[in-house]
């Protein structure tokens, strides 16, 4: 029996990227392979999974871990009118072998770091949408910069856009985002995704001024269609 831990499954409303305000039920996955500096998900283990009894009430039932592929698959199963359903976590493609049992119906919208190509070959004929981040981490917090650059190009051309699969790439900005690091990357992998979303970080301290978000813009549109959208669920205090 495939288990995995899952810190809580709930229904909402997607709050980023271009199916942003589709209904969906959200697993969350627990670990990830990357330590972010400005990561705010906790993505350690627990003993239990929270899942929400009603959409939007913020009342949850306490479920033991690990979850069982056919846990999961019933209690997704009970929300109904969904467009798909998130696999996000931290970092889910660590549990590629329990996705690929997973025996649900509706379209798996997959959340991935996209920097374990190897995890994504298992699951690449089982999601229907990719929201592949380009996480721009300082190099002093890899041990080989250039090695992770070459897993996310890969991760992307693994899981590319293709007629029954959405492939789409996300990157968080900043003021001190390095506009030469993203062209460089987006060059790369423009060939394998459907658009880029360029997402203005939540904090207002550290927002980019609208002149440096619209011309970095402006210099992605040479590669790929390349759209601005911001965390919607932090306007509106949704999950």
């Amino acid at each position: 029996m495939m288990e995995a831990s899952i810190s809580e499954i709930f229904c909402s409303v997607q709050g980023e990227g271009p199916y942003v305000g589709s209904r969906q039920v959200f697993v969350r996955f627990t670990g990830c392979n990357l330590d972010c500096p400005y990561c705010d998900t906790p993505c350690e283990d627990t003993a239990t999974c929270k899942l929400e009894e009603k959409p939007g009430s913020k009342i949850f039932t306490d479920v033991a871990n690990p979850l069982s592929t056919e846990k999961v698959t019933e209690i997704v199963s009970s929300f109904r009118n969904i467009h798909s359903v998130s696999l996000t976590g931290g970092e889910p493609l660590l549990n590629a072998d329990f996705i690929s049992a997973l025996d649900i119906k509706a379209p798996l919208y997959l959340e991935s770091n996209m920097t374990l190509p190897d995890m994504a070959e298992k699951v690449k004929d089982k999601v229907s949408y990719v929201s592949g981040d380009v996480k721009l981490i300082p190099r002093s917090y890899l041990n080989d910069f250039d090695s992770y650059i070459e897993d996310t190009i890969e991760c992307f051309k693994t899981l590319r856009n293709r007629d029954d699969r959405d492939c789409f790439a996300k990157i968080v900005v900043s003021k001190g985002t390095n506009s030469d690091d993203i062209e460089s990357v987006i060059g790369d992998i423009s060939g394998y995704i459907s658009c880029l979303v360029l997402q203005p970080v939540t904090q207002k301290e550290l927002l980019p001024e609208p002149k440096q978000l619209l011309e970095l813009q402006e210099n992605l549109l040479d590669y790929t269609d390349t759209i601005v959208i911001p965390q919607t669920h932090v306007m509106w205090g949704c999950l």
